[in-house]
Order: C-alpha cells, then sequence, then structure tokens
C-alpha cells in the first residue's frame, strides 16, 4: 500500500511539472513507460501458461 501511495504521488507530480511548465511532451512518455511495464509484469506471470502450449 505504501509504494502504491509513493508511486501515485510520483505520478503527480509529474503532471504538475507538466502542467507549470507546459511539457505536455511528457504525457504520453509517461503513460507509454507505464503501459510498457504492465505489459512486462503481465507476460512475468503469463509465461508459465505459455510454455505448456509449446
Amino acid at each position: 500500500m505504501r509504494l502504491v501511495r509513493h508511486l501515485l504521488l510520483l505520478l503527480k507530480e509529474f503532471g504538475l511539472f507538466a502542467w507549470h511548465n507546459k511539457a505536455w511532451w511528457i504525457i504520453p512518455l509517461i503513460l507509454m513507460l507505464l503501459l510498457l511495464s504492465a505489459f512486462i509484469f503481465a507476460g512475468q506471470s503469463m509465461a508459465p501458461y505459455i510454455y505448456t502450449l509449446f
């Protein structure tokens, strides 16, 4: 729970930075990094099931 709170605070800081400095390019970058990390996490948990298919 503590880790989630720190991650949300970090995302909030990135959002405030983008808002104040009008650095809108950073928002898609952060979203793509979050999406990539979600794919990596999901891929690690699905690996044993994929290997049984082959």
